[in-house]
């Protein structure tokens, strides 16, 4: 079970209680359950209520990551599929054409004759 369904079942068990521990006392006794109880019951209520939207909220976020990944990856491939073989062909191409030797120039330091080099 997932967390916010665990959640979901945690507020609404918890609610019912207190709601059916409240009639019960009400018609009873004409009294109601001690305070401690009734916010114990009400704050357990409470904080599943909000960690069951926050465990939606994070479902969600990850399913717009998720989406927007495969977007941009599917983008990605598809631009590289339409100009990768072009530009390998341009580097190819002005490679063959030009020369891959290059002179060696050794650094000279400013001051130095020739015949110290």
């Amino acid at each position: 079970m997932t967390l916010k369904w665990l959640a979901v079942v945690i507020a609404s068990v918890s609610l019912t209680g207190w709601l059916t521990g409240n009639v019960v006392l009400g018609l009873v006794d004409g009294g109601e359950l001690p305070l401690p109880v009734n916010l114990l019951a009400l704050t357990v209520a409470g904080t599943a209520v909000v960690l069951a939207v926050l465990a939606e909220l994070n479902d969600r976020l990850n399913d717009r990551l998720t989406a927007i990944t495969e977007f941009l990856v599917g983008r990605l491939d598809e631009i590289e599929a339409r100009a990768g073989d072009r530009n390998a062909g341009f580097v190819e191409g002005y490679l063959l054409h030009h020369d891959r030797e290059a002179t060696v120039v050794p650094f000279v330091r400013p001051g130095r004759d020739a015949a110290e080099r």
